[in-house]
């Protein structure tokens, strides 16, 4: 089994960047992309600012790999397919993901990842997937109530994160 997963989880982190609680931003207290709610979840107890504030790539890097990384089987994925649905993944979900990865190779879009989106994926040029799921992702984001504050640097982001996949594959 291969993995790309230490190479996009650094590319992640500079896109996630550090602490913030924009009062617009619906996931609230962030650091190093991951929410409050869900660290309280990874870690089984409430925490404090001051513990949001107090991440580590290394502390959230395990976080990452299970509930994001393995959530989307990246390592059954094509190299920068990985990359690019994992980004997807912690930014709007691991079913938005799945489902724009199967709309972006032509598949039922039930958000599991199963042997037809496999197959699907595997039909085409990696490099054709990533184009179509980038604009599948783009699409959606610019969709959303929130585009008008957050969207010229998700639509900097989707780009970059196109960029950084195409370069893997």
């Amino acid at each position: 089994m291969r993995t790309n997963f230490d190479v996009a989880l650094l590319k992640l982190l500079v896109h996630e960047g550090g602490f913030v609680n924009h009062p617009a931003d619906p996931g609230g207290m962030t650091n190093l992309g991951v929410t409050k709610k869900v660290w309280e979840e990874w870690r089984g107890q409430p925490v404090d600012e001051a513990e949001m504030r107090a991440l580590s790539p290394e502390k959230v890097a395990p976080l990452y790999k299970a509930k994001y990384w393995d959530m989307v089987q990246a390592d059954r994925l094509p190299h920068g397919v990985d990359m690019c649905v994992f980004d997807c993944a912690v930014n709007s979900g691991v079913k938005r993901a799945s489902k724009l990865l199967q709309r972006a190779v032509g598949v039922d879009d039930d958000g599991v990842i199963g042997r037809a989106t496999m197959a699907a994926v595997e039909a085409l040029n990696p490099e054709e997937v990533i184009d179509r799921f980038c604009a599948e992702r783009l699409t959606f984001l610019e969709a959303l109530p929130t585009f008008a504050t957050f969207g010229k640097g998700w639509t900097r982001r989707v780009a970059q994160v196109r960029e950084e996949s195409q370069i893997l594959a």
